[in-house]
């Protein structure tokens, strides 16, 4: 790429000049946070964004300023989702293939942070079933959808560092329960979910890959406590001192949205197809052994290609559905 973007690039840097003009984009969660911005970033340069969203009147109020800013001919449309219910995925996904257009980009962006423990509709541990199982479906239902040179974008987290999948016990039945090792599992099965994708759908031209925003200050922090958060920082904090570096910093919404985007549409496809990316470029660095808090680099299980299919089809197993 000749373009260089990194941590601080902005959704309006990566798409400076860029006319999306035609193309059509489903994102989850445009109620909030990233998923707004993304939207917003995405309509103001000419695409059609569909919109998926569990709570319909909040998603209105939030997204004013997408339709305010839309140009080009792009728009904002909603449709409801619950990515906590397979029944309320199955009957989006039954709208949007009914409606029959095409998609050029799905960006899966909703997710859930650190809950206390609890099972969706379906009796699957909130984080995993809502953050994969929720996404894994929809994706895979709306895939034919996908145009040839379209891309799947999974929001992951650096958190997946802190734990692999469970394929034996992914609803902690018989583990104790950890909100953050819950969420970490559920952040590797983002990656390990695009990695798989990216393996079977390649050969017609759909590639799907994986990012980290960084680190942002949205509504996915609200189960989090606050004397967590500064432990956190002050941890980091620490470590940057000790490596002669400056303190953390939290990136704006609009530089956390950078990254998905940038993976999404401005990247090339076989630059991006099946990797792990973060503050705009893609990851090269797996961390072994104990790792600090803010040095780049993705866990080797993440991207580990049996791992991948693994899950797939123990996922399959669980929602009942092959794809």
């Amino acid at each position: 790429m000749s373009e260089h973007f990194g941590a601080t690039s902005t959704t309006d840097d990566v798409l400076a000049g860029r006319d999306l003009s035609g193309k059509r984009a489903l994102v989850t969660g445009v109620s909030a946070g990233l998923g707004v911005e993304t939207a917003r970033a995405l309509a103001a340069h000419g695409v059609l964004v569909v919109g998926a969203v569990r709570n319909l009147a909040k998603a209105e109020r939030a997204t004013a300023q997408v339709r305010a800013e839309a140009a080009n001919g792009g728009r904002l449309e909603l449709v409801e989702v619950d990515l906590a219910s397979l029944a309320s995925v199955r009957a989006c996904a039954h709208r949007l293939l009914e409606g029959g257009e095409p998609l050029d980009l799905i960006i899966a962006n909703a997710g859930v942070m650190a809950t206390p423990f609890g099972c969706t509709a379906d009796g699957f541990e909130t984080q995993f079933g809502t953050n994969h199982l929720g996404h894994f479906v929809l994706v895979n239902r709306l895939a034919a959808l996908l145009r040839t040179g379209g891309r799947l974008v999974s929001l992951s987290s650096s958190a997946h560092r802190t734990a692999d999948v469970d394929l034996e016990d992914p609803d902690f039945r018989h583990t104790e329960y950890e909100p953050f090792v819950a969420y970490g599992r559920s952040k590797t099965a983002n990656v390990l979910f695009a990695v798989e994708f990216d393996r079977r759908h390649g050969a017609r031209g759909v590639r799907a890959t994986a990012v980290h925003p960084g680190g942002i200050h949205t509504e996915l922090v609200r189960h989090v406590e606050v004397a967590t958060l500064v432990a956190w920082l002050t941890k980091m904090n620490a470590q940057l001192a000790a490596a002669g570096k400056p303190p953390f910093q939290l990136k704006s919404v609009a530089q956390g949205a950078a990254t998905p985007i940038w993976a999404g549409v401005v990247a090339s496809a076989d630059e991006v197809g099946g990797h792990y990316c973060e503050n705009c470029h893609v990851t090269k660095n797996l961390l072994v052994g104990d790792v600090d808090e803010v040095s780049e680099g993705v866990r080797a299980y993440a991207l580990d290609p049996v791992r991948a299919a693994a899950l797939w089809d123990k996922s399959e197993e669980l929602v009942g559905e092959h794809f």
